[in-house]
């Protein structure tokens, strides 16, 4: 027995309530997580407002769609939006009597996931975070409550930003978003958001590495009887104000370069700090 199917309109399916349903739902992607199939329990339960929508009073398909997306997923969860919106979009489209398998919807998604994740990671995990949470902790180093506000609105403006534009640029767009990860757009915007965050990084090291060398190096007695200590630590100032916090980052960098482990060099520096301070080596 076949079921009949509506005729492909270029009309809109969904409504704004139903993608603003499908994004609370998206907040509980990583609500049930397994190593087997990762956020596919998640995907699936943000796409049934719009499966149940589309696919409404043909419950063989809507169980259809709903197998389909029970299927291995995994991607970052901001602009995991996108995929969302995307696949909604073509999902509409199914039940509209377009030409679409199941097996385009699955390959698009799953096509989708590692572009999108190559650019949500760095740009999310590997810049905003970071960079939010060195400013915030600067601020609160000193004594500021603004530190701890401006990592938690930042980053979370961010996210809802992300998460709502994502989904509602994806499922205008459709399947058009399959050509666009195809080209260089991506990778640029990628390329990007790394320098900037390379950039941020590296100009807050001196604010957040203090290293002195309190050793002195000669004493001097001015005609007023003032005596003047010249140190280790005011002849690197002279050279170049955070030399010593510059170095121990290159420093860094090249043991974890060599595929040194991290917790090591972590706490090598305790040891060296450790005993730098009791021998009157380093100083505050």
């Amino acid at each position: 027995m076949t079921t009949e199917t509506a005729p492909a309109t270029s009309e809109k399916m969904l409504t704004t309530r139903d993608l603003r349903r499908m994004y609370w739902r998206s907040t509980f992607l990583l609500g049930s997580f397994n190593f087997e199939r990762m956020q596919a329990m998640g995907f699936c339960y943000t796409l049934m407002p719009a499966i149940r929508k589309v696919y409404r009073g043909d419950k063989a398909a809507e169980a259809a769609a709903l197998k389909r997306h029970l299927e291995f997923y995994n991607t970052q969860p901001w602009v995991s939006s996108v995929v969302f919106g995307v696949t909604a979009a073509m999902e509409e489209q199914k039940a509209k009597g377009e030409d679409i398998s199941e097996e385009t919807i699955t390959s698009v998604k799953v096509g989708l996931m590692g572009p999108l994740a190559g650019v949500g990671d760095p740009i999310f995990w590997g810049t905003a975070r970071p960079v939010l949470a060195a400013l915030g902790a600067s601020l609160a180093l000193n004594g500021s409550i603004v530190g701890p506000l401006l990592f938690f609105v930042g980053i979370n403006i961010l996210r809802v930003l992300t998460r709502w534009y994502g989904l509602k640029f994806g499922y205008e767009r459709g399947t058009e978003m399959v050509t666009e990860v195809g080209g260089g757009q991506l990778k640029k915007i990628t390329q990007m958001a790394a320098i900037m965050g390379l950039f941020v990084m590296g100009a807050l090291v001196s604010k957040w590495t203090t290293i002195k060398f309190p050793a002195v190096v000669s004493t001097v007695k001015n005609d007023d009887g003032i005596v003047t200590d010249t140190t280790v630590q005011s002849i690197l100032d002279q050279l170049l104000p955070g030399l010593a916090a510059l170095g121990l980052t290159f420093l860094c960098m090249w043991l974890l370069n060599k595929k040194i482990n991290a917790l090591w060099i972590i706490m090598g520096m305790f040891a060296v700090g450790i005993a730098g301070a009791a021998t009157g080596f380093l100083g505050l």
